[in-house]
């Protein structure tokens, strides 16, 4: 690889104050954390991860979780530190950092912030107390409006996440909710449809018939509405659920839906890095304990390593990439994939959703529609199949 490959960095934190109910993360509760022993055990794995994809230069960082704002800034600003000496890194490398309103406080975001974060994603989730409580979220709406006015004190760059197709909820009460968003919104909004995840508590009480969630027609209109009002905001849409305004996508994110290069360290994450004919795969032990003990034993908390090519490689890609609105450069794709997806997904499976409207293909993209976007699951059983 040469020098100049980018390469995307991911720290992930299991820590949260408590567990929300639609949560399906790698997120746990601990009476206490061992925050000196923790920092010592995510530079020793950060430095493997060095080893591992090598003579690269990094882009971004990710500290996602969990809540990594209940990190330590200390450990925040030493892992930063540690990067930018084991590998080669971008002079305007973007920093983010995940936050809930309840652990937000300016000595913090300060201290963050002179650590050399330079960009913060915001839990806001809903926009009512009542809601909110539906959620499980343990801030209030005048916590998550200090937690944006905290956040634009300290960082140049800052978004903020939604949860729509609610319980009860009308495409007229997320309207308003949509208008509130966008007069509080920097550059960037990440709008998510309420999903039922399998091991969460919503599952449990949703099939117990606790809650109805809306009809698919109405999640739909929703959906379309959002697409619609951002557009107009000034916040188009560059991915299913996030919105930006030109030049201001999360590029950390678009490393994972280009199917680029990024290791992942502590525990749960996931690396993907190599490239042409495979890429090298990595799972960390998702339980924080184990994760820990094989770390302080090992020097890594790998669980698993393995190489992905040919037609896995191609579908890894595929299912990234269609999230795009910008849809599949077929130049990057093949150099990340190994292959044009034109020629891999082949003419027999595309003609029928080019012709229903779902999927286009130009001379340097394959992108999927508004329509195939909103039908992505559908429209990649087919093209998988």
């Amino acid at each position: 690889m040469s020098a100049q490959a980018p390469l995307g960095v991911y720290v992930h934190w299991p820590f949260c104050k408590s567990k929300c109910p639609y949560c399906d993360f790698n997120s746990h509760v601990r009476d206490g954390v061992e925050q000196g022993r923790w920092r010592k055990a995510l530079l020793v794995e950060l430095e493997h991860a060095a080893r591992e994809a090598p003579e690269r230069r990094v882009e971004t960082m990710f500290f996602g979780g969990g809540t990594p704002s209940l990190m330590e800034p200390e450990t925040v600003a030493e892992l930063i530190a540690r990067t930018r000496t084991l590998w080669d890194c971008a002079a305007d490398m973007e920093i983010t950092l995940e936050a809930n309103p309840t652990s937000v406080e300016a000595g913090r975001f300060a201290t963050l912030a002179q650590a050399g974060v330079n960009r913060v994603s915001l839990g806001v989730q809903a926009m009512s107390a009542m809601e909110l409580r539906f959620l499980g979220r343990e801030h209030s709406p005048a916590e998550a409006l200090a937690a944006l006015e905290t956040a634009r004190q300290h960082f140049g760059r800052y978004s903020f996440d939604l949860i729509y197709a609610r319980p009860g909820q009308t495409l007229e009460a997320w309207a308003g909710e949509l208008g509130r968003a966008v007069a509080l919104a920097g550059e960037h909004l990440s709008l998510y449809q309420l999903t039922i995840e399998r091991g969460t508590r919503f599952f449990t009480d949703h099939a117990r018939g606790a809650f109805v969630l809306p009809p698919e027609e109405l999640a739909a209109e929703m959906f379309e509405l959002t697409q619609a009002r951002l557009e107009m905001a000034g916040l188009p849409a560059y991915e299913i659920s996030n919105h930006a305004r030109p030049g201001a996508a999360c590029r950390h994110n678009l490393i994972y839906w280009r199917y680029q290069d990024y290791v992942g360290i502590g525990p749960g994450a996931h690396g993907r890095f190599g490239g042409g004919a495979g890429k090298r795969a990595t799972r960390r032990h998702s339980g924080p304990e184990a994760w820990l003990e094989a770390v302080e034993r090992d020097g890594h908390g790998t669980a698993e390593s393995t190489l992905v090519t040919g037609r896995d490689l191609v579908e890894e890609a595929l299912m990234m990439g269609l999230r795009l609105c910008e849809g599949i450069d077929r130049t990057i794709f093949a150099a990340n994939a190994g292959a044009d997806p034109v020629d891999a997904v082949g003419e027999a499976a595309l003609a029928p959703l080019i012709g229903a409207g779902f999927l286009e293909v130009s001379p340097t993209h394959l992108t999927a529609t508004a329509a195939g976007r909103q039908r992505l699951n559908a429209v990649l059983e087919r093209l998988i199949a």
